[in-house]
């Protein structure tokens, strides 16, 4: 019994702050001591509380909403912001320590930071030129008000998306359509110019192969020729009698091959010479 009285007490005494942590304590509801370090603490049972926050970064992911440019552009804007506590003095009398309540309360201070944001900007400049220091000076101009009003810290701020409303998408999309098909047209043009000079190029050199294939043909048929003419004549020359029987043979095959044919030649011409003598006389 006197076992179980301890423990109750010691309960009821003792309490533990995680490194994780942030505490303040209360006694009959009247905030006495912040910012209590991890550790093992005291406290009086019955008179005294111990409040414990989260001092992790902590995620506010808030609806998307709508922001306008410095063009009156209207975007549809997804971002979502990382913070801590930083001074659990200020985040007690604030919020009375109820976290959904610094939630809906930064989330306010964040739209406001957007919007101004968003309207001293372009519409290219906050989807792609300027999107990172935009979000910098968001961040710092944050924390310039929710450290003093808050008692937290945002770590950074994120955009998730960027749309457009849907009454302008389709708009947009047709202009980009039409922006995209003429560089696809003007690409055309020049590739098809590209290709008309690579085709007479081509063409040139094509005409050049064959001229100068031509010539050395020629030039090769010519010393052919003139090498079986010099062959021949060396041929003759060595035995003029057999290459005029030779001669009077294929003249003989030629003339008589086919069997329609009808010659009209005195038989004591010259072209039977062979066949009225195997000497040819």
């Amino acid at each position: 019994m006197l076992l179980a009285v301890l423990l109750l007490l010691g309960s009821s005494t003792l309490y533990v702050i995680q490194e994780t942590e942030k505490a303040v304590k209360l006694r009959f509801g009247r905030l006495i001591e912040t910012d209590i370090q991890p550790g093992l603490h005291f406290k009086i049972p019955l008179a005294e509380k111990v409040r414990k926050f989260d001092a992790r970064v902590l995620t506010l992911d808030a609806e998307p909403s709508s922001f306008f440019t410095v063009e009156k552009k209207r975007l549809i804007v997804d971002v979502f912001s990382k913070w801590r506590i930083v001074d659990v003095d200020t985040y007690y009398r604030s919020t009375g320590g109820n976290e959904a309540v610094a939630q809906d309360r930064l989330a306010s201070r964040v739209n406001d930071g957007l919007r101004n944001q968003f309207g001293a900007r372009t519409l290219h400049e906050v989807v792609s030129g300027e999107r990172d220091q935009l979000m910098e000076h968001l961040t710092e101009s944050l924390n310039t008000t929710v450290r003093e009003s808050l008692g937290v810290e945002v770590v950074d701020v994120r955009v998730k998306g960027i749309d457009l409303p849907p009454e302008v998408s389709e708009q947009v999309y047709r202009r980009m359509k039409a922006e995209r098909e003429k560089e696809a047209r003007i690409l055309r043009s020049e590739g098809g110019e590209q290709a008309e000079k690579i085709r007479a190029d081509a063409d040139r050199q094509k005409t050049i192969l064959l001229a100068n294939a031509y010539r050395d043909a020629e030039q090769t048929r010519g010393k052919g020729d003139a090498q079986a003419t010099a062959t021949y004549a060396e041929a003759y020359s060595k035995d003029p009698e057999f290459y005029a029987f030779a001669r009077s043979l294929n003249a003989y095959r030629e003339a008589f091959s086919s069997k329609g044919d009808v010659l009209l030649v005195d038989p004591d011409s010259d072209f039977f010479r062979y066949l009225n003598s195997q000497k040819g006389k």
